[in-house]
């Protein structure tokens, strides 16, 4: 399973992102390890939600991770099937162990 999570920062130890379509960074995971992180090219102008959905459906993204997606993102995720969940103030770390991907 691919996994992306909106991040502050580029590394697993930075926090997960309050915002989806205008979070900084994207960390992507496969099998627990981090195989890629991208500034996210979508911060500024409108449709970001809708933007960051379709690369993450590029990317061939299962699931992203986020502390909250709006209304427009959600709906473009599951027109993507893409999965999405959210999780409290946490590191992109704690949140993948929280999804149980890794231990």
């Amino acid at each position: 399973m691919k996994i992306a999570i909106a991040s502050e920062g580029n590394s697993v130890g930075s926090l997960v992102s309050s915002i989806g379509g205008r979070a900084p960074y994207y960390l992507f995971f496969e099998n627990g390890v981090l195989i890629n992180s991208i500034k996210n090219p979508f911060l500024s102008g409108g449709g970001a939600g809708f933007s960051v959905a379709s690369l993450l459906a590029d990317e061939t993204v299962d699931l992203v991770i986020c502390q909250e997606f709006g209304e427009k993102m959600i709906g473009a995720l599951e027109e993507k099937n893409i999965q999405w969940e959210t999780v409290d103030n946490m590191t992109a770390e704690e949140a993948l162990k929280k999804t149980g991907k890794i231990s």
